[in-house]
């Protein structure tokens, strides 16, 4: 049974709680996002490493979770309890995820564009930073959106560890058998995971504006043709 006055009841905790899975969540998906964007693109760059950077990042989100968490303060030489374990575990399954996106998104740029730059005079890392980058833009930013959902998602396995986040109701809830914690969690891990990914899309509208000319054109394409269809029909 859902005691919905629990949620007034302790809102402070709630709002703490977010905060706290907020923290955990950012800094990963950053660091995935810096570190899977240059081996995406010497993978794309590279054939003959490119099975070698592309396979070894995705065996990593192979390693179960819990069991990446518990090993890592032996190699950083942390405390168990610390943050910066749940971190380095979430930016690791970050760069798993988006480093086969980053170079099929820097394949994808059209060899004439880049062509097209370097009979211009541009040099190579102005080619890399004004053209294939943009270019590969669109499906960067959807690479980054994935990382941030798993990684919002995935922070509340830290709570097994004792490094809480939502997923303290998920555990407390369940060892009270109080469903209405185990909700409150489903609920803010959603909502978090939700406004991450309309910042990530608002930042992609704000920093690539030519997409959204290139949506316009595709919507309005798609109205013409719906109108033929039924004048033809």
């Amino acid at each position: 049974m859902i005691r919905w006055s629990w949620f007034a009841e302790n809102l402070a905790q709630i709002l703490d709680l977010t905060w706290a899975h907020v923290w955990l969540s950012v800094p990963p998906i950053i660091a995935a996002v810096l570190v899977s964007v240059p081996l995406g693109f010497v993978a794309s760059r590279r054939k003959a490493v490119r099975g070698t950077i592309v396979g070894g990042a995705g065996l990593l989100y192979a390693i179960p979770s819990l069991a990446l968490f518990v090993m890592l303060p032996l190699v950083l030489g942390t405390s168990v309890l610390s943050p910066l374990n749940v971190q380095v575990a979430l930016a690791a399954y970050g760069v798993a995820l988006m480093t086969r996106t980053a170079a099929d998104a820097f394949g994808s740029v059209p060899a004439a564009a880049s062509d097209a730059a370097k009979s211009m005079g541009y040099p190579a890392w102005r080619r890399v930073l004004g053209v294939e980058l943009p270019l590969a833009g669109p499906v960067l930013l959807a690479g980054a959106r994935v990382v941030s959902a798993s990684t919002v998602s995935l922070v509340s396995v830290g709570s097994l560890v004792g490094v809480h986040g939502l997923g303290y109701f998920f555990t407390d809830g369940f060892n009270r058998s109080f469903p209405t914690e185990i909700l409150a969690g489903v609920i803010g891990t959603a909502v978090v995971a939700l406004v991450f990914d309309l910042v990530l899309v608002l930042l992609g509208k704000l920093l690539m504006p030519w997409t959204r000319a290139g949506a316009g054109q595709s919507a309005k394409k798609s109205r013409k043709s719906a109108q033929k269809l039924e004048v033809a029909s």
